[in-house]
């Protein structure tokens, strides 16, 4: 039996790094590709993961959601070595700060959203060559539309404006394909990985742990790896995380 080919956007840290770690770590059934702006952090991404014992089968792939000809070049390769994919996990993103809102917005807009559009596009045939297919779309608790207007929800008074924009663009990204493939064996899901040690938010120690409230990224991966085996095909189209799901 051939291992299901997986493929993480934005692998090297953070939930993409934990969840190719969790998925590594479970099964030889999964092959994961390490997908990354530069083949080096790929590569620097798959040593650290073999320092502990993996059973699944990793590889490097260079992908830069934000290069049009990089996703393309990708997708071709991964044509070329496995002639289909079994699961693509968007999770490539960015929480912008810069201090102009019109570029804080593009950027936030350009990764979190456009990026994986492109990349869905460019890799969706090779999805439709599995018979399981799994498509997930990293989003965020912040997205929930419902909750933001809850002035008793903490998103409520969240200051994050152009990430929530973002991470709410992309559940319609999500539900958009759900809808349109409903025929098909592809299962749709944005997953919230929750608060968790990052490099989304700055490289400083205050900014990767959110002020020390920051969680192990391994319990995000924890959740993605219940929904490529299955467990939560209940909750499909739905934004999910670790304890059930929220409203949109």
């Amino acid at each position: 039996m051939s291992p299901r080919i997986v493929l993480i956007t934005g692998a090297n840290s953070g939930v993409g790094f934990a969840t190719a770690k969790v998925i590594a770590q479970a099964s030889e059934n999964f092959h994961t590709i390490i997908a990354c702006r530069s083949l080096e952090k790929a590569t620097s991404a798959i040593s650290d993961l073999k320092k502990e014992e993996t059973k699944g089968q990793l590889s490097p792939i260079k992908l830069d959601v934000t290069d049009e000809q990089s996703i393309t070049e990708a997708a071709t390769q991964v044509h070329q070595q496995f002639g289909r994919l079994d699961i693509l996990i968007n999770n490539a993103g960015i929480a912008s700060q810069h201090p102009d809102l019109k570029t804080q917005l593009q950027q936030c807009l350009d990764t979190n959203v456009v990026g994986p559009v492109l990349v869905s596009a460019a890799f969706r045939d090779l999805l439709l060559q599995s018979p399981n297919p799994y498509s997930i779309y990293i989003s965020s608790g912040l997205s929930s539309m419902t909750k933001t207007l809850d002035p008793a929800s903490g998103e409520h008074f969240s200051l994050w404006k152009t990430y929530k924009i973002s991470k709410t663009a992309v559940n319609m990204v999500a539900v958009q394909e759900a809808a349109e493939f409903r025929s098909t064996p592809l299962k749709v899901f944005a997953v919230c990985p929750g608060l968790v040690r990052s490099y989304l938010r700055g490289s400083s120690e205050e900014d990767i742990t959110f002020g020390g409230k920051a969680g192990d990224p391994m319990v995000s991966g924890e959740t993605i790896l219940s929904v490529i085996e299955g467990k939560r095909d209940g909750d499909v189209g739905k934004l999910i995380h670790k304890d059930g799901v929220y409203p949109w």
